[in-house]
């Protein structure tokens, strides 16, 4: 059964230092086709992003990200993005 409450673990690392590691309501990035948002049960999906990160915290808080370069992963509810990787 799915459980739509459950929340995302976001991992966000770049080349020097763990950058974010918790418990998101969502995650907000852009890609070459423009802006998306990943939900709790998103489907599994890898893509290249860029401008910004912004986590969507509990309480209708964010934490944004600025974003020159990234990966980011989702797969079985946990979003992992490596920062700074690409040239």
């Amino acid at each position: 059964m799915i459980n739509k409450d459950e929340k995302l673990v976001a991992v966000v690392r770049d080349r020097n230092a763990l950058l974010f590691q918790g418990r998101v309501e969502s995650v907000s990035s852009f890609n070459d086709k423009g802006p998306f948002d990943i939900l709790s049960q998103h489907a599994n999906f890898i893509t290249l992003i860029k401008k910004q990160i912004v986590l969507h915290l509990a309480a209708k808080q964010a934490q944004k990200i600025e974003v020159t370069s990234g990966v980011l992963k989702i797969k079985d509810n946990v979003v992992e993005v490596y920062l700074g990787i690409l040239r």
